[in-house]
């Protein structure tokens, strides 16, 4: 709009169409509001005389002391300036447009890393419903137990907890997973090689923050997954996908000319997505490429705790003499992803950087919910709740079998399902694994593609399935949906 200096009628006309007696806000407020608005986009020129206090008022019909706070503000602001005998004139002060020119235009593109990592995010589950792969079963969680622990170890914290804390997590938390990581995994710790975490996710991006550069290089499993890609991707690391066969990542298979890695991310007790196991004659190679490339090993130990028809593994840190792994696990497999805590156990020579740098970057707290799971965990819950789970969903599975018995009879093969909260089931070809997320979402079913777990050509196809989250009613309904649709397509 074009500047111009408003005559004192024009002005008191335009005020008393902006402010009234009916409004939500004081009066004070909406006068100041549409003087600052007017100057600020410049229909008020600087230097422009505004009316005095007793004219506005009089031509508003209001108090002189509403029109005199008004004014202190804009004054206050430096909007407006007093001239002594002369009265209030506008501020020479730069102007904004009326309407602004939007930052987000045709012009406007994210970072590389960062489309990257946005590209990444078409992975994530966006209805926790029969299929979605890692959701665990909410409904077999103990949730009024869960209460009365939070309760009291809320009503009982301790005044320091309210404090900063650099302790790298709860000591108490610390000791009793300690012990249950060295009876259920094997895995060599003390309480001081932890770092209690707000998940996973967390784990990985601190690693990549203190022991790599942007550049270095970062082995991935292939197919892998999406969440560890996606971290690393934003840490700018050179992520070289090695292919998974049925031992697990092979060393063997790394593209010709690699630089050496800086980090080698494996899920060895189940992979994810494809479901293997790393027998020990692989873990052993793999560490022994490690040594000789001096690389540090990201053991992702992220829901070991579920087999149904083989005996447990124990970890791959358990193997290593060189002190070279890094084992990171979640709680947000065995209790729920809400809680939002998970763990590093590091070699002793990086504990205690560990501890400070995830104090500066992420000032860890929440330390009455610490002490709670501490308490789980020490009393036996833990361990009980876990057994509960392994049995509900060894029952889910065989339910989501039998509801694609019609399919499978037909040729759909599914992964064997020894471990783990996922099936995957193995399809034809890409265009066939389009199709049947497309139909999926049209019946309001979420189906995760194989082939988004892939960072490079060629992708298989297939299905990821998750039936951990899920009752037996939902998974009935949902596989025998996806069976008479796979039968469809494969018919035509």
């Amino acid at each position: 709009m074009k500047q111009r200096t408003p005559s004192s009628e024009w002005l008191i006309d335009a005020l008393a169409l902006q402010i009234g007696t009916q409004g939500t806000t004081t009066l004070v407020h909406q006068l100041y509001s549409a003087l600052r608005r007017w100057i600020q986009h410049g229909e008020l020129a600087a230097g422009s005389h505004l009316p005095s206090s007793r004219h506005l008022a009089h031509g508003l019909g209001i108090s002189r002391n509403t029109v005199l706070a008004a004014m202190d503000r804009l004054l206050a602001e430096g909007l407006v300036v007093s001239r002594r005998g002369a009265g209030m004139y506008v501020a020479n002060l730069p102007t904004l447009p009326a309407h602004p020119k939007p930052l987000l235009d045709a012009a406007f593109s994210y970072s590389t890393r960062g489309q990257a990592l946005i590209d990444r995010c078409g992975t994530l589950s966006q209805h926790y419903q029969a299929f979605a792969p890692g959701v665990p079963g909410l409904d077999l969680f103990p949730h009024a137990q869960w209460q009365r622990l939070l309760r009291r170890h809320y009503r009982q914290a301790d005044t320091a907890w309210l404090s900063y804390q650099t302790h790298g997590g709860l000591p108490a938390l610390k000791e009793a997973l300690g012990d249950y990581l060295t009876l259920s995994r094997a895995v060599r710790c003390r309480p001081k090689q932890i770092v209690i975490t707000q998940g996973a996710q967390q784990a990985f991006e601190l690693v990549a923050q203190l022991l790599t550069d942007s550049g270095d290089t970062v082995w991935m499993e292939e197919p892998g997954y999406g969440g560890a890609q996606t971290c690393f991707l934003a840490a700018g690391l050179n992520i070289v996908p090695v292919p998974v066969d049925e031992d697990g990542l092979n060393p063997l298979c790394c593209p010709a000319n690699t630089p050496s890695p800086r980090l080698i991310y494996v899920t060895p007790s189940h992979q994810y997505p494809s479901g293997v196991t790393m027998p020990v004659p692989r873990r052993l190679a793999l560490l022994e490429h490690a040594a000789r490339h001096g690389a540090w090993v990201i053991e992702d130990d992220y829901d070991s705790e579920f087999r149904y028809d083989t005996p447990p593994t124990p970890s791959l840190q358990g193997l290593s003499e060189q002190a070279s792994v890094i084992y990171i696990g979640t709680f947000s497999k065995v209790l729920y992803p809400g809680l939002r805590l998970g763990y590093i156990v590091l070699p002793e020579a990086l504990a205690d950087t560990f501890r400070l740098a995830h104090a500066r970057l992420h000032r860890e707290g929440n330390y009455p919910i610490q002490s709670a799971l501490a308490e789980f965990i020490a009393k036996g819950d833990f361990s009980r709740h876990i057994a509960r789970m392994r049995m509900s969903y060894r029952q889910r599975q065989a339910c989501l079998r039998r509801a694609l018995a019609p399919a499978t009879d037909a040729g759909l093969k599914l992964s064997s399902g020894h471990a783990g909260m996922h099936l995957i089931a193995e399809l034809e070809n890409l265009n066939q694994e389009a199709r049947l997320v497309e139909l999926a979402q049209q019946a309001r079913i979420t189906l995760s593609p194989l082939s988004r777990y892939y960072l490079k050509q060629p992708q298989r196809a297939g299905l990821v399935l998750g039936y951990a989250g899920a009752t037996e009613d939902e998974l009935l309904r949902a596989g025998r949906w996806l069976s008479h649709a796979w039968l469809n397509l494969t018919s035509l």
